[in-house]
């Protein structure tokens, strides 16, 4: 039966992603805002399909942690359902955006014209200093900053990279840095067809002010996201514990086999 759902969704889904689009192109000409609202609109279609279809929903807890005045939320990077709910669980965000996405025909459009941060990888301390630019403008646009920190999604239970783009952001732009966790990789996985039914949680926790330096902000922003996601992921699974061991922690523990 999830095999069928699952097919059944994506037919769904990319039909109607495809239909949306072009449908809606003149909204890239008209305004902005109309491109906004088209893409929220596709965000909130595509979950009902999904709650429809599948019998997968989400819950979310935490939302008063996010700062009524401008915030970076970093959130835990699991499924392509990250990218979806982000245009639900935040209001017209500013998302940043790796380049190769930006340069999908039709989607691409529909991201440039909504004013995402859009980062050449590839470009090095130079994207870097372009995405605290165009962040920059989107706060004094009021509009909140969403980033993956880690860059990619990661399997459930895996630890992540987290890369230095957050931290230059956090710094830049003295904005309190919003960790969000969630278990959406049970039900969604990594490059995975198959979506399973369930309720995905996503967990807002308590912003890190400004002032923190580099090392700092990032041990206690992925310290906090790695520690409430695996809650969710444990809590889903019906179990009590749950695993969260810092990086540092695994490479002690491995010195100490080896001598």
């Amino acid at each position: 039966m999830t095999f069928v759902r699952s097919v059944l969704f994506n037919f769904t889904f990319y039909l109607w992603t495809m239909l949306i689009s072009i449908v809606a192109l003149p909204a890239l000409v008209v305004s902005r805002r109309a491109t906004i609202w088209i893409s929220g609109l596709w965000a909130i279609v595509s979950l009902l399909l999904l709650r429809l279809i599948v019998g997968l929903s989400y819950e979310v807890r935490g939302s008063n942690n996010l700062p009524r005045g401008g915030a970076i939320v970093a959130f835990k990077h699991q499924s392509a359902w990250d990218t979806i709910a982000l245009w639900v669980l935040l209001e017209n965000p500013a998302i940043v955006l790796k380049r190769s996405l930006a340069m999908i025909p039709v989607f691409g459009w529909y991201m440039r014209r909504g004013k995402a941060i859009i980062i050449d990888r590839e470009a090095g301390a130079r994207a870097l200093k372009s995405m605290v630019v165009a962040a920059r403008l989107a706060v004094a646009e009021g509009r909140p900053i969403a980033i993956f920190p880690e860059g990619t999604r990661t399997v459930v239970g895996a630890p992540g990279s987290y890369q230095p783009g957050v931290a230059a952001l956090y710094k830049q732009l003295g904005l309190p840095l919003v960790p969000a966790a969630l278990n959406s990789g049970l039900f969604w996985g990594r490059r995975s067809f198959l979506k399973r039914p369930g309720r995905i949680l996503v967990e807002f926790l308590p912003a890190i002010e400004p002032g923190l330096d580099r090392r700092h902000v990032m041990a206690e922003l992925e310290r906090r996201i790695e520690q409430a996601t695996a809650m969710l992921v444990a809590e889903s699974k019906g179990v009590e514990d749950f695993a969260y061991i810092p990086r540092h922690s695994l490479k002690a523990e491995a010195s100490e086999a080896l001598s």
